[in-house]
């Protein structure tokens, strides 16, 4: 990701930015590939309105999907994460510099020893 938000990087972004879609990313995370009724049982919404959420991630290229039989096997696919993480690093040493920062400013500050 450098910067210009090719497409790509927009998709997988605004997938991100919803909580029910970060939470079947976590889902197949933690559980592995898993078919749409498998996911579905996690949320209270209609199959349709999960397959829409499915399709998001898809597009994005988060989730792989596999045909077996009837049923659709969706699996995380994780190489998109890895550039979000590469454009995060950067805000990452920012902040943990600004918090260095202000742990040395309160190391310098005296005690206050009033109870």
């Amino acid at each position: 990701m450098n910067g210009t938000g090719t497409a790509a990087e927009d998709r997988v972004f605004a997938a991100l930015a919803n909580a029910t879609r970060r939470e079947v990313l976590r889902l197949l995370r933690e559980r592995g590939p898993q078919p749409v009724q498998a996911l579905a049982d996690h949320f209270e919404m209609r199959r349709p309105s999960l397959s829409e959420h499915l399709k998001v991630l898809r597009e994005a290229g988060l989730v792989s999907e596999q045909r077996s039989g009837r049923q659709r096997i969706y699996r995380l696919e994780a190489a998109p994460l890895a550039e979000v993480q590469d454009w995060l690093h950067p805000y990452e040493r920012f902040w943990r510099d600004r918090l260095r920062g202000l742990g040395d400013l309160l190391d310098r500050m005296p005690d206050d020893d009033r109870s």
